[in-house]
């Protein structure tokens, strides 16, 4: 396993209530500026916590809560998929996600950018997911030491993610720095 990817054996911090604290979804779906996305793809979903929040809050038909790791896939299979039909686990690799072209509204990735080995071709990828007019959002760690998280020489700035957002295809990019632990980047599909 690589040092930058989360263990999976550590899945129960991923269910962790202060996530929730620390990255608001109410916060973060009023900085998309979007109506409710009916098809949701968060790629890096671990045990699908945060599909789950969104799911609550939009009441989309579907999210493919997408993963590398089959524990990840299998554990939201038995414990989210059996609550939240519409959550749906889809194996995937780093760089290919077994979906259609165009089929999202959005697609989000919470705390996995600084895992990514190559961050460009996962937006490239996100890109070829979202339908026109979508959007994607990056939540993930601020670059500075604190107790939680990454080491900080891992982490990214969010002007790289922005960057590469826009490499990747994306337009009208936002920064938000205003979350305490986390950085919000946040782009469309023209």
């Amino acid at each position: 396993m690589s040092e930058k990817k989360f263990d999976p054996q550590k899945l129960e911090k991923l269910n962790n209530p202060q996530r929730l604290v620390d990255i608001p979804p109410a916060y973060i779906r009023d900085k998309l500026n979007m109506a409710g996305p009916g098809i949701l793809v968060e790629i890096g979903a671990g045990t699908a916590f945060f599909c789950t929040a969104f799911y609550q809050m939009f009441k989309p038909s579907t999210i493919y809560a997408c993963d590398i790791s089959d524990v990840m896939i299998q554990w939201v299979a038995e414990n989210i998929s059996s609550r939240y039909p519409a959550i749906v686990p889809v194996k995937t690799d780093e760089v290919a996600v077994p979906l259609e072209d165009g089929i999202a509204d959005l697609v989000f990735m919470i705390n996995l950018h600084h895992e990514l080995h190559n961050p460009l071709q996962t937006l490239e990828e996100s890109f070829r997911l979202v339908k026109p007019g979508g959007g994607i959002f990056v939540v993930d760690w601020k670059k500075k030491d604190m107790p939680e998280g990454p080491p900080a020489e891992i982490r990214c700035l969010p002007e790289e993610v922005e960057e590469q957002m826009a490499r990747a295809g994306f337009e009208k990019m936002m920064i938000d720095n205003e979350l305490q632990k986390h950085f919000l980047v946040v782009g469309r599909k023209g």
